[in-house]
């Protein structure tokens, strides 16, 4: 959607900072990133919220996208909220104890979900 893929983002944010705003922007709680005082340290000008009509377009749009964690997930609402972004595959180590449960969720949703048996997040 060309409202959200123009957003007039200043230069200085960087990609992490851009990903959250639009995940943001286009949920129910925009008013977090477009509050007076706020919008200005993502924006040079202040961007339209978009209508639920133009948010539900956008999201029921995006399909295909991959999801990769070097960590389990632990709880199937992980993956619900990945759903609601288009996430169709998923990498992840696993090894979680409740594995079943994301298991379950990925195939409620029909994502493909593959278990790479290797963790980098150790704490």
């Amino acid at each position: 959607m060309k409202k959200v893929l123009n957003l007039p983002f200043l230069p200085t944010v960087g990609r992490p900072d851009r990903d959250n705003t639009i995940d943001v922007y286009i949920s129910d709680d925009y008013e977090d990133v477009l509050a007076e005082g706020t919008w200005q340290k993502f924006f040079s000008e202040k961007p339209e919220p978009l209508t639920k009509e133009e948010k539900r377009a956008y999201l029921d749009s995006i399909k295909g996208v991959a999801l990769g964690s070097d960590a389990f997930f632990p709880f199937g609402d992980n993956i619900e909220r990945a759903a609601k972004s288009g996430v169709t595959y998923i990498a992840e180590p696993g090894g979680s104890i409740r594995d079943d449960n994301v298991i379950e969720t990925c195939n409620k949703f029909g994502m493909v979900m593959a278990f790479t048996g290797m963790r980098l997040f150790h704490h």
